[in-house]
């Protein structure tokens, strides 16, 4: 496994777990989800392109 799949599947966990219809998260909001949505976005581009 490269880096950056390692990355990746990190980081869509710790997306499911940020989701707010979890219990321990239900007070968040959809802060920690958006930014890890974005952060995910980002690191996803640079997979594909090779920066990774």
């Amino acid at each position: 496994m490269s880096l950056g799949t390692i990355i990746l599947i990190i980081l869509v966990l710790a997306l499911i777990g940020a989701i707010p219809s979890w219990s321990y998260s239900a007070g968040w909001g959809y802060g920690p989800s958006g930014l890890l949505g974005t952060i995910l976005i980002v690191v996803l581009i640079l997979v594909l392109l090779g920066r990774i």
